[in-house]
């Protein structure tokens, strides 16, 4: 039951976007009676939180490029074509926007962020491990600081981000962690 209503609620945010997300639509695209959906996720909100959820144990593709450079660009691209995948980019982008509206999906967004800035710092510890970066650097701000840019210009700017910018924004990230600022 808990796999089908997840299913659906991320269906849902495809096709529809948050504001479009309804209890009784997941409900009946699960085939799960909409006072079971209640009783259990309680509102829309619920349901983006269990799906975040989801989404935070799955495996982050990491890369392994043998640079840091080449790593981190490939981070900031992961997360830049997340957004530009016509299935998942409007989930990931009703994520955010259920994030700004509610406290319980901000706070499992915050989880989300937490482990997969976890799993992607690997690439800095790696780094460090070469010698490409001091030993002093903030694993998990390198990361944050990598990736923010892309957030920054799709949702308080609204602009496009191109590959370039997402290498921009990688780049700066790396000199600011080689300078010894993160």
């Amino acid at each position: 039951m808990r796999d089908a209503v997840r299913q659906a609620t991320l269906a849902e945010l495809a096709e529809h976007g948050y504001r479009g997300l309804t209890v009784e639509n997941v409900a009946e695209r699960s085939g799960v009676h909409k006072t079971t959906v209640y009783r259990r996720w309680g509102s829309v909100a619920g349901l983006i939180s269990d799906a975040l959820e989801l989404a935070r144990d799955e495996p982050w593709p990491v890369p392994d490029t043998g640079s840091i450079e080449g790593d981190l660009r490939g981070i900031v691209q992961l997360v830049r074509s997340g957004f530009d995948d016509p299935e998942l980019g409007p989930v990931s982008s009703a994520f955010v926007s259920a994030a700004v509206q509610d406290p319980d999906a901000a706070r499992a967004l915050h989880d989300f962020f937490v482990a997969r800035h976890e799993q992607s710092a690997e690439v800095v510890r790696r780094a460090i491990g070469r010698g490409e970066l001091p030993d002093i650097v903030d694993v998990r701000e390198v990361i944050r600081v990598a990736v923010a840019p892309v957030y920054y210009r799709l949702f308080v700017a609204h602009e496009p981000v191109t590959e370039r910018d997402a290498d921009r924004a990688a780049d700066a990230a790396l000199a600011a962690a080689r300078a010894g600022v993160l």
